[in-house]
């Protein structure tokens, strides 16, 4: 399957990332946003992504500009009416994203794929919302997509076989490894990871320990690349407490209640490196 373009919306973290590994690949990409101050801080953030790959020598100078040539800026959804597939990355917000996918299908063309990027939200749910929710799937990226090799490939209850296998020849053209879930909260890696970060926290809630002496004790005592305090101020508290959140909705079990505490870290605005402070301080 010959996938030439690519719709994304939303140029923040996730977005601009997914846009990264689809213009290095060779696929053209349209990223749209809400503000030209939106799409220009996504492509400014793309610019300085590819300008460090070529310090590290992993991509020549070329390579970058050919990259960021196949990247095109708008505030215009209209200019995703060629794309093949088109993936939202807005907020975990499920009222936006429902908006933004039937926003997407009365544009694009009527065999091009929409797919979302959400980390825990109903694909089923999602798709319900269009006229072919057939052509629906979620396309969860993980953070730094340019660094990460999972793509989770979720299939929703109307998902059909056509739209899940342009979903993973996609996934192959970028450079990721496709794993098929269905659809459920959280889908896969989530539902183990944030669970046990929700634990964590708890643990830290009762004293048991400090943030630095659970993340040493996770990362020397279980391998892991980053304690999950970290991880957790990584992947921004308020995403944390919206996904469990979802779990705790979803399945109706009080094991995955959130943490009180990172309630209240989210109440205090504490939401991890992005406010510059969470279970730990960042310097600006």
């Amino acid at each position: 399957m010959n996938i030439e373009r690519i719709g994304v919306i939303g140029a923040g973290t996730m977005g601009n990332g997914i846009a990264q590994v689809c213009a290095v690949a060779g696929i053209r990409v349209v990223m749209v946003d809400v503000s030209d101050e939106a799409v220009q801080r996504g492509v400014k953030t793309l610019w300085g992504s590819l300008d460090r790959l070529v310090k590290k020598e992993k991509l020549t100078a070329a390579q970058k500009d050919e990259a960021l040539a196949r990247v095109q800026g708008t505030t215009d959804y209209t200019q995703l009416k060629d794309a093949q597939i088109v993936i939202e990355a807005a907020t975990e917000n499920p009222d936006l994203k429902l908006r933004i996918l039937r926003q997407v299908e009365g544009i694009v063309g009527p065999d091009a794929v929409i797919a979302s990027n959400t980390s825990s939200i109903s694909i089923t749910q999602l798709a319900a919302v269009l006229d072919k929710p057939e052509r629906c799937i979620g396309l969860h990226f993980f953070n730094p997509v340019p660094l990460m090799g999972l793509l989770e490939v979720i299939r929703g209850l109307q998902t059909s076989d056509a739209t899940h296998a342009l979903a993973v020849a996609f996934a192959q053209a970028v450079g990721k490894t496709p794993v098929t879930v269905k659809n459920s909260p959280g889908f896969v890696v989530n539902r183990i990871l944030c669970p046990m970060i929700n634990e964590a926290i708890f643990v830290l809630q009762e004293g048991l320990a400090t943030a630095e002496d659970i993340d040493a004790g996770m990362k020397l005592g279980c391998n892991h690349p980053i304690g999950p305090l970290a991880l957790a101020d990584l992947i921004g508290l308020d995403t944390m407490l919206s996904i469990m959140e979802v779990f705790h909705e979803g399945f109706g079990d009080p094991k995955y209640r959130p943490a009180p505490l990172l309630r209240e870290m989210v109440q205090a605005g504490r939401l991890g490196r992005k406010t510059g402070r969470g279970f730990y301080s960042y310097d600006a």
